[in-house]
């Protein structure tokens, strides 16, 4: 059997990502994770999953927590950078 970890490794995902993933979709980070090692397969979901961490950067700044909405931009950064879209 699969751990999380295992699921995160293989489809290079941190912690951090699969977090705001899950706070986004108001899952478990368990969940999240399954979800996102599916999403991250295709250009479509990873699309999906940049969008999430997107709109929780927006919120996060809308509502004035800077704090949160740079440690979104962070991980989003890294998310992207290492899955980056087709053009």
């Amino acid at each position: 059997m699969l751990s999380i970890r295992d699921c995160l490794d293989y489809c290079d995902l941190t912690d951090d990502e699969v977090s705001l993933i899950a706070e986004h979709e108001g899952i478990p980070d368990v969940a999240a994770a399954q979800m996102a090692c599916g999403l991250v397969q295709t250009p479509e979901g990873v699309l999906m999953l940049t969008h999430y961490m997107l709109d929780l950067i927006e919120r996060a700044s809308e509502r004035g927590d800077e704090r949160k909405a740079q440690l979104a931009r962070r991980v989003c950064e890294r998310f992207m950078s290492d899955h980056p879209l087709p053009h």
